[in-house]
């Protein structure tokens, strides 16, 4: 099992900047891939961004040039530095670890941008 616990949301305007944290912990020598996903009201979850074991990452489009995922293994943390933020990234983020046979989420942090 890997328990995840999830930090940095808040409100803040229009090009502002936050920083999500994820702090993995339990059986987290299985993780092989973390990620955050966001939810807006009446929207379906959908991925933002990941980072592999080997540091290899995945964005969606909509984040690019505005979102950074990085991971601390050290720390088995993960962040996800949001810069330039619109209003339509207001959603709860979720943190999920992946494993070669289960995923595992948090409990998710609100993130809500002002226009």
């Amino acid at each position: 099992q890997v328990q995840l616990a999830e930090s940095g949301g808040g409100l803040v305007q229009s090009g502002g900047s936050l920083r999500l944290s994820c702090a993995a912990s339990g059986s987290t020598w299985n993780i092989n891939v973390m990620g955050w996903y966001r939810q807006a009201p009446g929207k379906q979850r959908e991925l933002v961004a990941d980072i592999s074991n080997r540091d290899s990452t995945n964005y969606v489009s909509s984040v690019k040039d505005r979102f950074t995922i990085s991971r601390d293994n050290a720390k088995n943390t993960v962040y996800l530095q949001m810069n330039s933020l619109k209003p339509e990234d207001t959603a709860v983020y979720y943190c999920q670890a992946a494993t070669y046979r289960d995923g595992f989420w948090g409990q998710g942090t609100q993130v809500t941008v002002s226009s």
